[in-house]
């Protein structure tokens, strides 16, 4: 059986380890809602906005156990890898986006630097022996960040989408 080719969104001859900012996108397999307890979520169609908080401690919904692992994977990016930082982050039911940072030294350089793919691989494979399963679709999605305006853009919806998960493109009921 012949399978269609994976078209690559990436920017030809660019490094993914050179310092800089990038908006990253990982779906669970199947695009299953795997991260939120759904028992327990609060969303407006019970008349309270779900809104993603300052402190990724207080969160407006409960995280499964699955959900809590990715958090906790997350949380490990700056320690596994000191020259990278999570600036933003959020957790939704089915996929989560993040904006991780490359950040270099003095003049600007790396040494050793990783490269997103290996951050983000890592992450998922690590979470996954913790879950006790395959969670994660294969790849992810990355965006350069260029620039302040797009930055910007990008960390305010990362901090709204959990309010408008009824109309995200990845929501499944």
């Amino acid at each position: 059986m012949d399978l269609p080719e994976r078209k690559t969104i990436r920017l030809q001859e660019f490094d993914y380890s050179s310092p800089g900012a990038y908006f990253v996108t990982i779906c669970t397999q199947g695009r299953r809602n795997l991260l939120w307890d759904m028992r327990n979520r609060v969303d407006s169609a019970v008349g309270a906005a779900i809104s993603r908080p300052q402190n990724a401690t207080d969160l407006p919904y409960v995280l499964s156990a699955a959900g809590k692992w990715v958090q906790h994977g997350i949380g490990n990016i700056p320690q596994i890898y000191p020259g990278v930082s999570v600036e933003k982050y959020v957790i939704m039911p089915n996929h989560i986006h993040m904006i991780l940072s490359i950040n270099g030294d003095e003049s600007g350089r790396l040494i050793a630097a990783p490269t997103i793919s290996t951050i983000v691989g890592q992450m998922k494979r690590w979470i996954s022996k913790q879950a006790g399963t395959g969670l994660w679709q294969k790849s992810f999605h990355e965006h350069v960040i260029r620039g302040e305006t797009d930055y910007r853009e990008i960390w305010d919806y990362i901090e709204n989408n959990p309010a408008r998960w009824t109309e995200d493109d990845y929501y499944k009921s």
